[in-house]
């Protein structure tokens, strides 16, 4: 009953609000849809890819190959699935998720990570942001995009697992060794969760991965904590040649 009352409503609210695309913001036909332009401007990652870090190939190098970077030092993490590498569209979703509230670009986002998530993973726990940023933003972009994967996934997720215990500075603009030193030992398990991280395959969800210094940071404090795998999943990737030096 309630619902045939709400249906003229919604269809006055779509034609008054119609649904418009994440990216420009044109009319399009439904909501967390992009516009051809801005279809075409992301480029959307998977296989054929690096078999620890998954940086993709250009061409498929058969099961197995590592990238060159991966062959000198392996990453602890198991790879990181994003879904679509750092671009113009790609950025601009994030800032304004990140710093303009369009927090509905989380539902976005998320489900364009959805193909990527770990058939094994069990237990997804979104980066953490520090409380004082936390207060003054008013919300966490990974978790609300964590939120929406377990929706969607029925994968439990984790909110408090993962703790910030100090502030860092912001780390835009700093290079990888900068923002490595930023956050070395920021990261810790909360005592009381130790045993819901020990022995699970953990999914860490970020909204953008830059050179893998916060995600590193996260991984070493979850395998610390018993963790059997953590592998990093996010909206955007930069990709190893546009990456700071």
């Amino acid at each position: 009953m309630l619902r045939s009352v709400l249906k003229p409503l919604r269809w006055i609210a779509d034609y008054a609000l119609p649904p418009r695309c994440p990216g420009c913001g044109v009319p399009v036909a439904e909501d967390h849809q992009f516009c051809g332009t801005c279809w075409g401007a992301l480029r959307f990652l998977g296989p054929p890819w690096c078999a620890a870090c998954h940086t993709p190939f250009a061409f498929d190098r058969g099961e197995g190959a590592v990238c060159a970077t991966c062959a000198g030092t392996p990453p602890r993490h198991a790879g990181v699935r994003a879904a679509v590498a750092y671009g113009d569209v790609a950025g601009a979703l994030a800032v304004r998720l990140k710093h303009g509230g369009r927090i509905a670009l989380a539902n976005t986002m998320a489900r364009a990570m959805l193909r990527l998530m770990p058939a094994a993973g069990d237990l997804l726990v979104p980066v953490p942001l520090h409380r004082g940023r936390l207060w003054r933003r008013g919300f966490n972009q990974a978790a609300l995009i964590a939120d929406v994967v377990s929706q969607r996934t029925g994968v439990p997720r984790d909110h408090h697992a993962l703790q910030r215990r100090r502030a860092t500075p912001l780390l835009r603009g700093l290079g990888r060794r900068a923002r490595a030193r930023a956050v070395a030992g920021v990261f810790v398990v909360d005592r009381a969760r130790r045993d819901a991280i020990r022995g699970r395959a953990v999914v860490l969800v970020d909204d953008v991965y830059t050179t893998g210094a916060t995600a590193t940071a996260c991984t070493r404090a979850l395998l610390a904590a018993g963790a059997r795998s953590v592998t990093i999943l996010c909206w955007a990737r930069v990709l190893p040649d546009a990456a700071d030096d």
